[in-house]
């Protein structure tokens, strides 16, 4: 954590910023840092084709192409939502695995989307012409319309094959238009056990040394045949060597590194402790739902997996802002520009940016709790709401032009959502009561049973009697029921007589008034204000440098390294073997059989997990690595546990991406699941 401090220093300090430091948008790729470093400057054409082999999932996560023939490579645990969505209780997928020997086997994903980003465009002054001289509600208004505008012209008539979105980047600095071309028929080609999947578990999550096969493969498809692909990752058989020069192109969530104080604190002081509780508490509730069957086991493992990576990873956030140090170097950071915007006559209204948000993060706390209950995400924790509040907002939304709707309605967001709201994936309602009831209990906890917005939802019913009844009493879990209600458009939704679409009406009015005074008082000045403090930073340290993560594709370089742990090295690649050696016969350390019966003719020293000096963050999962030539040398999973205060700040001593060796992805697919055609469509050039 001390050697982060430096990094984060000097981050900070807005001096230029350390080697393979950066999660760099490919419009502005470092190539004279990487060429001064590694002696290699990557051309326009070697960008272009690394832009058109990446893709992301649109629920989150990473992945890249990697053949002709539409097959894409990611992380397991970004397609365990499908593999446990395709399995059922005589057939659970995520305990043996899946293999599709021939295309007929392949099975569409019930609610996946591939995006790959085909087109950045500065838009910059049409945002801010749009939304200058104006504050509060008028300024979130116009900045909805603008948006709307851009990404509707931007998709034209095409919304099944292109979207589009509006990105911010430098905290308002810029925004640029990104043109993705989308891939929404999925289908799933390979999965190997979750028992090697995630080897080790939670004990061994964002450690190293790992022994994890975290892949799996899907192929994208149009018009009812596999696409066909021009720019792909060729999959390298040996994989990347030691000290050697390596990119990630994939899709960070989101950091914190451009922040102001104020939203820091508030971060550490509400945001991280409240997550952190309500993770583990729900932790407790899979662990002892999982218990009362195979079936339940089956589709609470793969929640439990999210809810303890998300845990550790926000651990390491809020160990990161409570180390005083650290905040320290970020007061003294943000000091330092605010006293260079007081000495500029042409910053006089970015001088009280930083005041201004303070103001709007004491509104944020302010309203923290009740937009919890209400507004924030999925509140009640079930599908079923998720449904019922797309229908009501949904339908209402459409009736209005473009321009004056919320933007997750908007024209250009209307297939993702239509996707979502009519997947046939299963829903399982036992699981939804336990956890609508549980969120409901979590709710009057935080507002207390007194508090209007409790009584409105509870009325006289105990938390589980009313999820048990809306549960009982839907009919949302049919897609043919949701298709119809969208289809008939406002008037059949509010005629329907389905709980959910009930209380999702009930509550709207409340929801939509704690929406539009955070949108207000909130989001719209912090928005403001942000545009003003970055155009202070561009003014003192240019803008050769990286913007925070916004979930839009970056490219990392850096070099395959260990590194060293309280005096000792650690390698930087761990080797098939060690998996055995490791393995104890019982979760999580339990290896499945197939490797097992395998293991005689695999070559036991080859490598299995690397680390590498990469910068990346949560969202990289699945993200390739690739070398100079262009060919896929390992596929991001994780980072160590020194990547965790990441979201703040990079330390190169110690910050390490942690890849699955393409060298081992081949050795498996060949000698453990036989599936020599998929590893040899994968060498294919």
């Amino acid at each position: 954590m001390r050697k982060f401090l430096l990094a984060l220093c000097l981050l900070s300090c807005a001096v230029p910023v350390l080697a393979d430091e950066g999660m760099w948008t490919l419009d502005n790729p470092p190539t004279k840092r990487i060429h001064d470093a590694y002696g290699f400057a990557p051309s326009p054409a070697w960008i272009d084709k690394a832009m058109h082999a990446s893709a992301r999932l649109a629920l989150g996560c990473s992945a890249s192409f990697v053949s002709k023939g539409g097959l894409v490579l990611t992380n397991h645990h970004c397609v365990a939502r499908c593999v446990e969505q395709l399995g059922d209780a005589d057939h659970d997928m995520l305990k043996t695995g899946f293999v599709a020997h021939a295309p007929a086997e392949e099975h569409q994903c019930p609610a996946m989307e591939v995006n790959r980003l085909e087109k950045i465009t500065d838009v910059t002054k049409e945002v801010t012409d749009a939304t200058a001289g104006l504050d509060g509600t008028a300024f979130k208004t116009a900045s909805n319309a603008v948006r709307a505008k851009l990404t509707s012209a931007c998709v034209g008539g095409d919304g099944s094959k292109v979207r589009c979105d509006v990105v911010d980047l430098y905290q308002g600095g810029q925004y640029k238009l990104y043109r993705y071309h989308r891939f929404q028929d999925v289908r799933l080609v390979f999965a190997p056990e979750q028992s090697v999947a995630f080897f080790g578990g939670d004990p061994d999550n964002f450690n190293f040394p790992r022994y994890d096969l975290d892949m799996s493969m899907v192929r994208v498809y149009e018009d009812g045949k596999p696409a066909v692909i021009r720019d792909y990752f060729p999959v390298s058989a040996q994989g990347p060597a030691a000290g050697e020069l390596v990119f990630v192109t994939g899709h960070p969530g989101s950091t914190q590194r451009e922040l102001t104080v104020a939203q820091l604190t508030t971060r550490r002081n509400l945001i991280l402790p409240d997550a952190l509780l309500h993770l583990a508490e729900y932790r407790g509730v899979l662990e002892e739902y999982r218990t009362t069957g195979a079936e339940p086991s089956r589709y609470a493992t793969e929640e439990l997996f999210h809810v303890e990576n998300s845990y550790k990873a926000l651990r390491g956030q809020l160990e990161a802002l409570l180390d005083a140090q650290i905040f320290q170097k970020k007061i003294d950071a943000e000091s330092a520009l605010r006293a260079f915007a007081q000495g500029r006559p042409d910053f006089k209204e970015a001088v009280g940016a930083w005041d201004a948000t303070e103001k709007a993060e004491a509104t944020y706390r302010a309203l923290f709790r009740e937009r919890s209950a209400l507004e924030r995400g999925n509140p009640f924790m079930t599908d079923y709401f998720a449904f019922a509040r797309t229908l009501v907002r949904g339908t209402a939304e459409r009736a209005k032009p473009n321009a004056e709707r919320l933007p997750e309605y908007a024209d250009a967001a209307l297939p993702e959502v239509e996707a979502r709201l009519l997947s046939p994936a299963p829903v399982h309602p036992a699981f939804e009561k336990l956890r609508m009831g549980w969120a409901l209990t979590k709710i009057r906890e935080s507002l207390g049973a007194d508090h209007p917005i409790v009584k409105q939802i509870l009325g006289k019913e105990s938390p589980e009697q009313l999820a048990s009844r809306l549960v009982d009493g839907t009919q949302l879990g049919d897609p043919a029921v949701r298709k119809a209600l969208w289809d008939g458009g406002a008037a059949a939704v509010a005629a329907s007589q389905d709980p959910f679409i009930r209380l999702a009406a009930a509550i709207d009015p409340e929801a939509r008034a704690l929406r539009k005074r955070y949108e207000a008082e909130v989001e719209s000045v912090e928005q403001k204000s942000a545009e003003r403090i970055a155009k202070v930073r561009f003014a003192r340290g240019g803008t050769d440098t990286y913007p925070d993560a916004t979930f839009t594709l970056r490219i990392s370089y850096g070099a395959v390294k260990g590194w060293d742990e309280a005096g000792s090295a650690v390698a930087p690649f761990t080797r098939i073997g060690g998996a055995f050696d490791r393995a104890t016969g019982a979760d999580p350390f339990r290896l499945p059989d197939s490797w097992l019966k395998a293991k005689d003719s695999l070559d036991l020293a080859k490598p299995f997990n690397f680390s590498s000096t990469n910068d990346i963050i949560g969202g990289n999962s699945g993200s390739p690595v690739i070398d100079r030539e262009g060919r896929l040398v390992g596929l991001i999973f994780d980072g160590n546990i020194h990547s965790l205060g990441g979201a703040y700040g990079y330390d190169g001593a110690s910050n390490r991406a942690v890849a699955v060796d393409s060298a081992a992805i081949l050795e498996a697919l060949e000698k453990i699941y036989g599936a020599k055609s998929i590893a040899d469509e994968m060498r294919a050039p």
